[in-house]
């Protein structure tokens, strides 16, 4: 007898009053982006009161390319009807993609509680140090 394959994602719900969260484990690619992007949907539908949808990433193996189209899809679902995205328990390498492809402004992350910025947001100011003179 040959055993049933494990899932490449698996994502779960759970809902509060004004959120939702879909934990994430497994990987996030090519093979299963679409699905993520039709849960959140679905979510978004029949919750349209939601002001955050929650993506707990702590289980999250890994993300590619359409990974990273899913998030961004997801992004714009949702800031459609009014919500944010969060994402929460960022493994290192989902950080790391998400500051190297220029999205981590979107979504507004659980460690630092600071809401998301929309897309054309200009990025909160630095501090601007003088330079050490010659």
């Amino acid at each position: 007898m040959t055993a049933l394959p494990t899932p490449l994602l698996t994502v779960t719900a759970e809902e509060g009053r004004g959120w939702v969260r879909l934990r994430l484990a497994g990987d996030l690619d090519y093979d299963t982006s679409h699905e993520l992007v039709v849960r959140a949907e679905d979510w978004l539908a029949v919750r349209p009161e939601l002001r955050e949808l929650r993506l707990g990433c702590a289980e999250l193996g890994l993300c590619d390319s359409m990974g990273v189209s899913a998030l961004l899809q997801i992004h714009r679902d949702a800031a459609a009807q009014g919500a944010s995205l969060h994402v929460e328990d960022a493994p290192p390498f989902l950080d790391r993609i998400m500051r190297i492809t220029g999205i981590h402004h979107l979504f507004a992350r659980q460690q630092d509680r600071r809401p998301a910025r929309g897309a054309g947001e200009a990025p909160p100011p630095t501090e601007q140090r003088p330079s050490p003179s010659p």
